[in-house]
């Protein structure tokens, strides 16, 4: 491995970065109080442990008040944060990562009732799609403190001995200056690019001052905003070698694109179904024509991917943020020669789209990122050994299996379907969607290796699994579609599965009533679509999907801006009739005042998406031969310590269920259920 282009050092200044893998700047909003404490530090060494070369915090750390975050971010305006982020670079550094942070001023991408409630500031009054604020044009007075803001930050920056910082450019402020689209100023600061630019020269000048010239700053910035009216390419390019030329800058982080809207951030991130290293080619141009150290990163999920993006001198750092989301040991992985252990993003974006709702980051398939203080990445040995039956080869089965053979126990797993994934696989029918397989197949060969032995088409029953003589029973047999709704009329529907399985074909006047909010709905909505069916979807609720949550919303809404499909927010469906060789499908409102009529619908088919009902009579079966009755300490469990409940002395095993067993949840739910008890088993 020693002939690795990801494994080759790469000098930046007087800083050698010990391989070419990095991880971009990104906010997971673990901080506490705005401060990266414990939890961050943690997030962070886990990585640096494993041989990243470059570890890039924050996206973004806020210079001034008036750019509140919008989501959990670091507070670089504050002076407090120093001695927190000495701890992190310290604790990094030991391991001979390196440490940047990125630094911003949101701009309009922000609100204006956050934080300290000031006024969102920008260099116009157009208000940004996202986020919805109208924001202040700036005066004189804001250019001089917003200049001194970013010094200030950056100052803190290196006090705090960090390797470096990065300015954010694509989105906030600063090139909130430099696009014609968002800047309407007159005077040194509008009109044409040089004057456009001019902020952020003036901002750099003032970093320099504070940190010397030594210090390494970057800048991460769009080249092209790929929006009528915007920045362009030619654009970019003669900004890439303004930055150069300045001799104000030490590295470029090229993006394209444009964040204002969740479609446009969808394009700039691009999630699963959405092509790989979509602006590779276009930052690898930057770095041919400019030639400058050049850093860049987006939907690079793969070594295979990022080796390439070395190895032919496309840039000079790959990030892989994603990817070390889901393992934080890829590089440790790729000096050992273990490569096929690597575990794959499948790009859900379950940890970006947790974020933009206000949560912290989180892994679809890894439920041990951002909980890094609690659940290990690495499981350790148990100090005796136990005989553990699963029931259930779903996710949550699965990963209870990967766990307790990790531990070194003897694991079955009782399967009764002939392949194992669950949900999962039913959710994979859909080509865009395939990646989530990639859930189940890592575990598959991680199983294997560690001798899990799984038996298929078993419909376990008592017998099946008392003949195991077994220690512990884990159930995580799933669950099935809820099929007594709408109470009067339930037999003449079909549920969302039917559809995406293709046991049912759509019909030709179809009502998609999706209760649930889930991944689901959305894709039953895309095969009817794609069939030509005219589809009204229809849900109680006053917006499409809560619980897919933004990114991943945009290529369903994407693949239904059709002129037969209609969308039906706030209102319910009550019954379903036969009327004749069709359906007439009653429908109401949560909404509804007292005296208003409910409405009709004359459709051919009705498709329900009502969620999960947890499918568990074998756990119920099992309650009475267990010793805990299936109980769980909930304050143990959380603690981190063994289940020690016991309700019958004469009880044969342990017996706990998990995932939608217990009830109807996501993917995520089932494997940090799966992880946070089997650990400790």
């Amino acid at each position: 491995m020693a002939n690795d282009p990801l494994l080759q050092p790469f000098q930046l200044k007087h800083l050698t970065l010990r391989n070419r893998l990095m991880l971009t700047s990104h906010e997971p909003a673990y901080p506490e109080d705005g401060m990266p404490k414990a939890l961050y530090r943690a997030y962070h060494v886990e990585r640096a442990r494993a041989g990243l070369g470059l570890t890039m915090t924050a996206g973004s750390a806020a210079v001034a008040k008036d750019s509140p975050p919008v989501f959990n971010n670091i507070l670089a305006y504050k002076d407090e944060v120093v001695p927190w982020l000495r701890e992190l670079a310290d604790a990094c550094h030991e391991h001979g990562t390196a440490v940047m942070i990125q630094l911003t001023h949101l701009g309009r991408r922000t609100r204006w009732d956050k934080g300290d409630w000031l006024p969102a500031v920008s260099a116009c009054h157009r208000r940004e799609p996202a986020h919805r604020a109208f924001p202040k044009q700036v005066e004189e007075w804001d250019i001089e403190r917003l200049i001194r803001d970013y010094a200030d930050a950056a100052e803190r920056m290196h006090a705090a001995g960090l390797d470096g910082i990065e300015l954010q450019a694509y989105g906030h402020l600063m090139d909130q200056f430099w696009s014609p689209l968002t800047n309407t100023l007159e005077g040194p600061y509008g009109g044409e690019l040089d004057n456009r630019l001019r902020f952020t020269f003036d901002v750099l000048r003032a970093i320099r001052q504070r940190v010397g010239s030594e210090f390494i700053v970057g800048v991460r910035y769009t080249g092209d905003e790929m929006l009528e009216g915007g920045l362009t390419a030619s654009d970019g390019m003669a900004i890439s070698r303004r930055l150069k030329e300045s001799g104000l800058i030490d590295f470029l982080n090229v993006v394209r694109g444009h964040i204002d809207t969740d479609a446009g951030l969808t394009d700039v991130i691009p999630i699963q179904g959405m092509p790989s290293a979509p602006h590779l080619d276009f930052a690898g141009e930057i770095k041919r024509q400019v030639d400058f150290p050049t850093f860049h990163g987006a939907k690079i999920q793969d070594v295979a991917t990022a080796r390439y993006a070395i190895a032919s001198g496309k840039v000079d750092m790959i990030g892989m943020t994603r990817a070390h989301m889901a393992d934080p040991h890829i590089v440790r992985k790729i000096v050992e020669g273990r490569e096929e252990e690597i575990r794959p993003c499948v790009g859900a974006n379950y940890c970006l789209d947790r974020i933009y709702q206000g949560g912290a980051a989180y892994c679809i398939h890894n439920a041990a990122t951002g909980r890094e203080t609690s659940m290990p990445h690495s499981i350790p040995k148990a100090a005796q050994k136990r005989r553990v039956v699963i029931v259930g080869a779903g996710p949550a089965g699965l990963e209870a299996a990967r766990v307790a053979g990790e531990r070194g126990h003897d694991v079955v797993v009782l399967e009764a379907a002939s392949d194992a994934g669950g949900q999962v696989r039913l959710t994979a029918q859909s080509e865009r969607r395939r990646e989530m397989l990639g859930i189940i197949d890592w575990r598959l060969a991680r199983c294997e290796a560690l001798g899990v032995e799984i038996r298929y088409n078993v419909w376990a029953e008592v017998e099946d699994v008392l003949a195991e003589q077994p220690d512990v029973v884990i159930v995580a047999t799933g669950g099935y579609p809820m099929e007594d709704q709408p109470a009067v009329g339930h037999e003449l529907v079909v549920n969302t599965w039917d559809i995406l399985s293709g046991h049912v074909a759509p019909g030709k006047r179809v009502l998609l009533f999706d209760d649930a909010g889930d991944h689901a709905a959305m894709q039953a909505a895309e095969i009817i679509a794609a069939s030509g069916a005219e589809l009204e979807i229809m849900t109680p609720d006053r917006t499409f999907s809560a619980e897919i949550m933004a990114m991943n919303l945009v290529p369903y809404m994407r693949s239904l801006q059709r002129p037969n499909v209609t969308f039906t927010p706030t209102y319910r469906l009550k019954s379903v009739q036969r009327d004749g060789g069709e359906l007439l499908a009653g429908i109401t409102s949560d909404y509804a005042t007292s005296g208003q009529p409910d409405q009709e619908r004359r459709i051919n088919q009705v498709v329900v998406n009502y969620g999960i009902t947890p499918m568990a009579d074998v756990y119920f079966e099992l309650k009475a031969h267990s010793s805990n009755g299936g109980e769980v300490d909930y304050d143990d469990l959380i603690a981190g310590g063994p289940q020690a409940v016991v309700r019958n002395p004469q009880g044969r095993f342990q017996l706990f269920r998990i995932g939608d067993a217990v009830s109807s949840r996501n993917t995520h739910a089932a494997i940090y259920d799966a992880l946070r008890l089997v650990k400790d088993i």
